[in-house]
């Protein structure tokens, strides 16, 4: 008898409109990141799908092209536009993208309002705050931990800064790593960039050893995120995979996403 075929959740993925050409090398380093994510997604035994702008240019249309998704993933990118969360830009800003921000923007409102699972990393897990009413600290002020391993500025620096952080017991973060009853894990973090006030409606799952919070989740929903980067080379292969694999596994089952939409 025919073994019935495995069934591979579409997970849209917004894609990236930095050019891996521009002269900052963090955008060709996201850009890399962002393959290695939609590689990650089909090994894991999705079929991503790439969300480009042309697919949101209308409320209508993007909805139409959610109906046709089993969940959502936010990649990492440049930073997010202050203004969207009530700021000037600062100085240390980098890669602020219009497009970007607009594309990403309406793919999250869409998939939050279809009810499918959405999980952002680090851009997305900082846009997905700005989202629900929070703010961003623009450049982070050195602290105990270490979260930057690019310095543009110094060529010799390594890609990742490494730490700990704790996932909360029963949260969507660490059930994303096989450990549902709450664990610490060794993280890839690259970011300049972390949660200020947390968005309404959000709660804090993950926080590094100077309490910058590290992963966030809705609990009325199946939305998550986390400010480091999993989908790191340098991790071994099995590690990389697990949260991947999760989340297509969470995509698979509908009945865990909650519908309902962001104010």
């Amino acid at each position: 008898m025919k073994s019935p075929e495995v069934v591979r959740p579409r997970i849209g993925v917004p894609v990236r409109l930095s050019s891996s050409d521009a002269p900052d090398a963090r955008v060709g380093e996201a850009n890399q990141l962002f393959t290695f994510v939609v590689d990650l997604l089909r090994e894991a035994g999705a079929q991503p799908v790439l969300l480009t702008p042309v697919s949101a240019d209308s409320a209508g249309q993007l909805a139409v092209e959610m109906q046709a998704l089993d969940g959502v993933l936010l990649p990492g990118g440049g930073d997010i536009n202050p203004r969207l969360y009530g700021q000037d830009p600062e100085d240390s800003l980098y890669d602020v993208n219009q497009e970007q921000d607009h594309l990403d923007i309406d793919v999250a409102r869409a998939t939050i309002d279809a009810g499918l699972p959405l999980l952002g990393i680090c851009r997305g897990h900082q846009l997905l705050n700005v989202l629900y009413g929070g703010t961003l600290i623009q450049d982070m002020a050195p602290t105990s931990v270490t979260h930057n391993g690019l310095d543009p500025h110094d060529p010799a620096a390594g890609e990742w800064a490494w730490h700990d952080v704790r996932l909360a017991a029963g949260s969507k973060t660490a059930a994303l790593y096989g450990s549902p009853e709450g664990t610490s894990i060794k993280i890839a973090s690259g970011h300049h960039q972390a949660v200020a006030r947390v968005g309404e409606g959000l709660v804090v799952t993950a926080v590094a050893d100077d309490g910058t919070v590290e992963a966030l989740e809705d609990p009325s929903r199946w939305v998550a995120s986390v400010q480091w980067h999993p989908e790191a080379s340098q991790l071994a292969d099995h590690e990389r995979l697990v949260p991947f694999a999760s989340f297509v596994e969470v995509c698979r089952n509908p009945t865990q996403a909650r519908p309902g939409g962001v104010q």
